[in-house]
């Protein structure tokens, strides 16, 4: 509910400070007194397209503040919950806006500086304005699905379906990632199939590289070797000459050795002895080392080929690992990961199937309650339909027509249900929407009626402007009447000329303009009963006011 404003220096108005109350309150006046100025200060405060026009010409900027009480489970703390605003549920909601001479404009929400956008957003939480030029409220086709919604009571449905409808995006962009990633999986597949089929036929071993590079360096010499080796053995006398003479030269000392005697222990004796020990030495080391390299010199009898099979093997370890930019040590270990990673290619179908399966489950959840919102919807519109050709005729709009149509659109949180609301004002013209095919008067009008049919659902303060229009007499009359039950329970403000609309009011505000000095200024009384009978009575006869005219007014508010 619209508790309070406060309007400073917007357009004729100086300083106005207005309490409101619940219930049905009724805007009169002259026309030009400044009515419509107050709903555009309200309309500033609640985030509706403002500019510099409306600053008070000698001023340096407008002002306006909207209070507001709200209940404690009204969506708009959500809003403010969202945006990190703090706030007191058991105190007003307080909404202001600054515009400057040079357009600047600065918007609050509980004293917090908020952007205009978020404003607006909030205001048309708990504010409705139904006029001939205001494009907010039924005006308004993106609140059309809502206002059918709340009438079906769908929250439980809708609920669900922007739960359903987030498991579905999810299950969704699960498989549409799995997509994008599939035509890589089956290029690196291929890859890793190649490389694993490259290291197995190689079988690298572990310190592979180091044995290979050093037989090579053996196999290269391998030619060089052998002929020092055969040199050795000629060295050594490979014809066994060495070992000839060696013996003959022993066999002369044995000669000798028995010609003297054995036990001699004259020097010579000994010298001889010790020489034919050597002899003896020198020629089994001769056999040992003519042994020992014709050894090494078997060792050198390589196969045939056998360097370049080694330089074969040596320069493919050598290039697969400068090809996967490891060294070949690390080869063994390039091999585990590429197995690792296959193996995880080869899991990617059982991911699609599983996140396939959760996408299938999600839609199929997603289809059940959108196909329930549709249906709660086309029984609803049918039934609003109905409603609210029900309230045209007595507005005097009997050949008028509503119809709810309801088109099919995008999966979205909300189902697949776009909403909008059309009406012909003849019969044989085509439907249309509202601020299309209806006059300003029509349209206020056909708001009134949707609202009415609409009154359980509503839960916000609407302002209607100048409903009455181009209607008189039991039709005006009507229009206070649906007014005022659209108000029970709740607020609805009306700027009206009609003394029939505002003799059904609980409240009721007169706005006229005076004169101070140079300056004209619009000033705003609350009327009690009354005066509110000499108001109504100056709307029935106009500058002169006749006791006729005040008995018709006391029978308006009796028989309201």
């Amino acid at each position: 509910m619209l508790s309070g404003i406060s309007i400073r220096n917007v357009v004729l108005i100086e300083a106005l400070d207005l309490d409101l109350s619940a219930g049905f309150s009724a805007m009169t006046g002259e026309t030009g007194a400044g009515k419509s100025i107050i709903l555009d200060a309200l309309g500033m405060a609640t985030g509706a397209r403002s500019d510099k026009a409306l600053v008070r010409s000698e001023a340096e900027k407008a002002l306006c503040i909207a209070q507001f009480t709200l209940d404690k489970a009204h969506t708009a703390w959500g809003v403010l919950v969202g945006a990190d605003i703090e706030y007191t549920p058991s105190e007003n909601l307080i909404l202001r806006r600054t515009i400057t001479k040079n357009g600047r404009s600065k918007a609050y929400i509980n004293d917090t500086p908020v952007s205009v956008k978020l404003l607006a957003s909030v205001g048309a939480l708990i504010l409705e304005v139904h006029g001939q030029h205001d494009g907010r409220g039924l005006l308004d086709r993106s609140t059309h699905r809502g206002q059918l919604d709340n009438f079906a009571g769908n929250s439980v449905l809708l609920k669900s379906c922007e739960e359903t409808y987030e498991n579905l995006k999810v299950a969704r962009d699960r498989v549409e990632t799995l997509k994008a990633k599939k035509a890589k999986a089956e290029e690196d597949k291929a890859f890793l199939e190649h490389a694993i089929t490259e290291l197995d036929r190689l079988a690298p071993k572990i310190g592979e590289d180091e044995s290979l590079a050093a037989e090579r360096r053996l196999l290269q010499h391998v030619e060089g070797a052998l002929t020092e080796l055969d040199a050795a053995k000629q060295a050594l006398g490979e014809d066994g000459a060495y070992e000839a003479r060696i013996g003959q030269a022993l066999a002369g000392l044995e000669r000798v050795r028995t010609k003297i005697g054995e036990g001699s222990t004259n020097p010579a004796f000994i010298a001889l002895q010790e020489a034919s020990t050597a002899l003896e030495k020198a020629l089994i080391e001769l056999e040992e080392a003519g042994s020992a390299v014709n050894k090494a010199a078997s060792a050198f009898n390589f196969e045939p080929g056998r360097l370049n099979k080694v330089e074969e093997r040596f320069f493919a370890l050598r290039a697969i690992a400068r090809k996967y930019d490891v060294s070949v040590g690390q080869l063994g270990e390039l091999r585990q990961s590429f197995g690792s990673e296959l193996l995880g290619l080869e899991e990617f179908d059982t991911n699609m199937d599983k996140a396939l399966a959760v996408y299938d489950k999600s839609k199929q959840a997603y289809d059940n309650v959108t196909a329930k919102l549709s249906e709660t919807r086309a029984l609803a519109a049918k039934k609003l339909d109905k409603k609210v050709c029900t309230e045209l005729p007595p507005l005097k709009m009997a050949k008028a027509d509503f119809v709810t149509q309801i088109t099919k659109t995008a999966d979205g949180p909300a189902g697949r249900d776009a909403v909008h609301f059309e009406v012909r004002t003849n019969p044989g013209t085509p439907l249309g929407p509202l601020d299309k095919i209806a006059s300003g008067g029509e349209m206020s009008r056909f708001s009134l009626a949707i609202k009415v049919a609409l009154s359980e659902q509503t839960n916000r303060t609407m302002i209607f402007d100048e409903v009455d229009a181009g209607v008189g007499g039991a039709v005006a009359d009507a229009v206070g009447k649906r007014l005022a039950v659209l108000s029970n329970g709740g607020q609805v403000l009306v700027v009206t000329h009609s003394p029939q609309v505002a003799a059904c009011a609980d409240h009721q505000f007169l706005i006229h303009k005076s004169s101070k000095g140079d300056k004209t200024i619009t000033n705003i009384d609350v009327l009690p009963r009354e005066r509110r009978e000499e108001e109504i009575a100056r709307m029935l006869a106009g500058e002169i006011i006749t006791d006729a005219a005040r008995a018709a007014a006391r029978q308006l508010m009796k028989a309201s």
